[in-house]
């Protein structure tokens, strides 16, 4: 990681906004770039937690989402939609995870054209063993308090809910 900037570059990036367009976009200009900032912060960070598993975070999302499901095996679509991310990040992340012999694919039993990915015990192991570290060091949100990660969480659900990105059932 390079040496820490002497100033706090999104500050000043709000003062120049300010300046040259108004008072009005500035914290949104701010908050956005903060928020992108972040997401670059703790994406190093957890890759870096994950690495002795040679995991990243979303290899290691849709590893728990195998963990958790009722037969170790979900459907490629049906990843595709709980992960949201587009087909192909799917099958690219199931091939990185393949490799690792964390996950397999199989034939759907009673669709052949329906592809699953199943967890392996390797990828079990993996999976229990990764959180235990990711659950010790808080997902890399140190140095933020239990407090404002639940403010946090329900600031970004707010913006997740304005964009349609889930619907609750009624």
């Amino acid at each position: 990681m390079a040496d820490p900037l002497p100033f706090d570059p999104i500050t000043e990036a709000r003062r120049q906004w300010r300046k040259h367009w108004g008072d009005a976009p500035s914290p949104s200009m701010a908050a956005v770039t903060s928020i992108m900032r972040a997401e670059q912060i703790l994406t190093a960070r957890l890759n870096g937690l994950l690495k002795p598993w040679s995991l990243t975070f979303p290899r290691y999302e849709a590893l728990m989402l195998l963990y958790y499901s009722r037969n170790g095996s979900l459907p490629l679509g049906k990843m595709g939609a709980r992960l949201q991310v587009h087909p192909t990040s799917v099958t690219n992340t199931i091939d990185g995870l393949e490799k690792l012999g964390l996950v397999e694919r199989t034939r759907h039993e009673h669709d052949r054209r329906t592809t699953l990915a199943t967890i392996t015990p390797a990828g079990r192991r993996a999976a229990e063993a990764a959180t235990e570290v990711l659950n010790r060091e808080r997902f890399g949100t140190a140095p933020l308090a239990r407090a404002e990660l639940e403010e946090l969480y329900a600031v970004l659900r707010r913006l997740r809910e304005g964009a349609d990105d889930f619907r609750e059932p009624a």
